[in-house]
């Protein structure tokens, strides 16, 4: 069976979100070779470029506050109330810190288990056609990954295959649930969900 993921799988274990325990469930499953997870190459990259974007607003956020607590430490009544203050700015650098590392881990993990669908220039042109205002009205990011998962489906042609997501906004959309139903694979906006279905399959 393929397990199609996207993006939203990545971070929901790099920032061990509420489903990151069915995510890790997903994970070990293929793992144990009980089915192929399947994961568009965009999807690792986009993760990524968050952590970084998200690192770089933590360090200005962390170095605006030393400095208004640098100033707020020389009112003697506020000396005894800075403690909690600075253990939050070291918590900025620290969650930067646990969060790359697990990016590091998981991807390697993901690496040695999935098939990485590439970005191909057909997958660029076809995305296009899923982006708003077109077509399905996906987000230029979601657009890329569903056109990845559409195009291995149409490759691989596979009997039985879901598509698992926490984007149901998005993707929970009756023409992205039909057409993905042409080529046997279902949509599943929870990961719960998923992992059950999953065994359910096996």
């Amino acid at each position: 069976m393929n397990i199609y993921v996207e993006t939203n799988f990545v971070l929901e274990l790099v920032f061990q979100q509420e489903q990151s325990t069915s995510c890790e469930q997903i994970l070990q499953f293929c793992e144990a070779n009980q089915a192929q997870l399947i994961v568009p190459a965009y999807s690792l990259a986009e993760p990524h470029e968050k952590l970084i974007r998200q690192a770089r607003n933590r360090r200005k956020l962390q170095q605006e506050l030393d400095v208004e607590l640098r100033q707020l430490v020389r009112t003697t009544s506020y000396q005894t109330r800075i403690t909690s203050l600075q253990d939050i700015t070291r918590l900025l650098i620290q969650s930067n810190e646990e969060e790359q590392q697990r990016f590091i881990q998981y991807r390697a993990r993901i690496l040695r288990t999935a098939h990485i669908i590439p970005l191909t220039a057909a997958i660029l042109v076809q995305a296009t056609n899923y982006e708003e205002p077109y077509g399905l009205g996906l987000s230029p990011q979601d657009a890329l990954a569903y056109a990845s998962v559409i195009e291995h489906l149409h490759e691989s042609q596979p009997t039985n295959a879901c598509f698992l997501n926490r984007n149901s906004k998005d993707f929970d959309n009756p023409d992205i649930v039909d057409e993905l139903a042409q080529s046997n694979c279902r949509m599943i906006a929870r990961f719960d969900q998923g992992y059950s279905f999953m065994q359910a399959q096996s």
